[in-house]
Parts: C-alpha cells; structure tokens; sequence
C-alpha cells in the first residue's frame, strides 16, 4: 500500500531533473500521474520534443504505475486548463498539483533586457498561477479538497546575484502560495512552497561537479510528496528548503526538520513525516493564523 493509492496527480516541468524524481515517487507511492513536459532548452526556446515526458511516463509504467504524458507550456492558458484536464479524462479527477516547470535567463542587472525579464516572469509565476487557478477550479468543482506546491527558491526568498528575473517571479510564487494558503483553508486545499536545492539540467553549470550526488534530486522530493499525504492535511502556508538531505522551514526564522547523511540514499516519505511530527512544535507561529 502506497500513501498516495488512490490519487491523481499533475507534475509540470517532469522530463528531467526534480520534476522527474517528484513523479516517479508519487508513482512509487501510488498516484496516478500526469506527466507534462514542453521539451525545450533550459532557456525556454524549443519546446515540441515529446521524449522527454514520454521517457518518465515509460519509466513509471515499466514499474507498474499509471502515468500519462503532457507537452503544453505552463505560460498558456489553455494548455495549462488542458493539462488539468489530461488528469480528468485520463484518471477521473486531480487531487495534486505540483508546480516545478521553470527556465533561467540569467544576467546582471545592468545587463538584463525585458525579453529576458518577461519570459522568465511568464513560464515562473504566470504559470505557476495558470495551472495552480485550472488545478484549484477543477479541485472546487470536486469538492474532495487537494494539494498544492509550489515551487520558489531561496533566490526570490533570500536573494542571488544575476537572477533578478528568476528571483522577483519566485518570490511573486511564495506569495501567491501563503494568500492561496489562506483561502484554501475552508475547501480542504493545502498550499505549500518548496525552495529546493539540487543538481538538474538548470543549475549544472552554476554548480560544482562536486555536488552532483550530494544534491541529487531525488534527495528533495519527499519532502514534496509528503505534503501531497493525509498527514499533511494540516500543514499549510509553509516554506520549505530542500536539498541533500536537509529539511529546513523559513520563516521569520529558520526551524532544521531534518539533517541526514548527503550522501547517503534518500530519506523516504515515511522517514520525512517523522521527521516532520517531530519537529511541529518547534515551528514558528504563522504572522496570520489559519484553522485548518
């Protein structure tokens, strides 16, 4: 028995990298997923290469899981509504949205151009709203309640040079996830970011070789998929860093979830949620209360 038998789940940005790694551990766990992938370069330019989330689809079938593919852009409304859809026609419903499709332009300020500003913007925090506002209307008219996560990083929440671009549309999505957060509470709908640290198509030249294995990702996704369970039904509006192992949660301060071993195997769900019980009353009180 998985902890997600039952569910149905959307992925974004899953032909590589962390998205991959979130959609075959919710497979591993149970949920049926949808699998949407553009297949364009890391900078948004292509798109239309349908193996790569045939190839994770195949991966997820081959292990007896049910997935099905998806290769619209997150940036367009329709495509976002579709694949949303996909999750209706194919699985009969949607239970869990994670957002995690993304791209970089990087450069300095001085040096950015508003095509570099604007595309990043539209795919980061334009798409995160597309899908999260088809995701949530689907989930309402269900009436069954959901997941969310979103993912930010620490550029937007903290800060990094030469990633304006990036850091403004990702801090837009952690605020976009604490108001969705608020008004989630009285339809069962959790919201969640995740800021995580791990080595992808993305971040390969901005990070050492060396960190290659101890920042996998598949050492961040349980984290993700322990929010998408029943025992996390109460944990909303929350920000999450993670990455090799180490769980942290920021808020106006800093609260350590869980620390392990980089390079070790990575935590399971079960061992994340014990983690996360463990350290709950530890947690910084929300600056806005919600009942959930």
């Amino acid at each position: 028995m998985g902890k997600l038998d039952g569910k149905v789940a959307l992925v974004t940005g899953a032909g590589g990298g962390l998205g991959r790694t979130h959609a075959l551990l919710l497979a591993q766990e149970g949920a049926a997923v949808v699998v949407n992938d553009l297949g364009g370069a890391r900078d948004g330019s292509g798109g239309g290469a349908a193996a790569m989330a045939d190839s994770v689809v195949a991966e997820i079938k081959a292990a007896g899981g049910q997935a099905a593919a998806d290769y619209g852009s997150v940036a367009d409304e329709a495509a976002a509504k579709a694949m949303v859809q996909a999750c209706v026609d194919n699985f009969g419903k949607i239970d869990i949205c994670i957002n995690n499709a993304g791209i970089l332009r990087d450069k300095s300020f001085k040096n950015m151009t508003n095509d570099m500003w604007d595309v990043v913007v539209d795919v980061h925090l334009r798409g995160t709203y597309l899908v999260a506002k088809a995701a949530w209307d689907q989930m309402l008219a269900q009436g069954t309640g959901g997941r969310i996560v979103n993912t930010s990083s620490t550029s937007g929440l903290i800060g990094n040079f030469g990633q304006t671009n990036y850091g403004a549309a990702k801090a837009g999505i952690a605020g976009l996830t604490r108001v969705l957060a608020l008004e989630g509470v009285k339809y069962g709908i959790t919201v969640n970011t995740l800021a995580p640290a791990a080595w992808s198509r993305l971040t390969e030249d901005i990070m050492p070789e060396s960190v290659e294995e101890r920042l996998a990702p598949d050492k961040v996704s349980p984290v993700v998929i322990w929010l998408c369970t029943d025992d996390a039904a109460k944990v909303t509006g929350r920000q999450f860093c993670a990455g090799g192992n180490r769980v942290t949660l920021l808020s106006w301060q800093v609260t350590e979830i869980a620390q392990g071993d980089p390079m070790a195997a990575p935590f399971t769900v079960d061992e994340i949620g014990e983690h996360m019980a463990a350290s709950m009353e530890q947690w910084p009180k929300l600056l806005r209360p919600m009942e959930v």
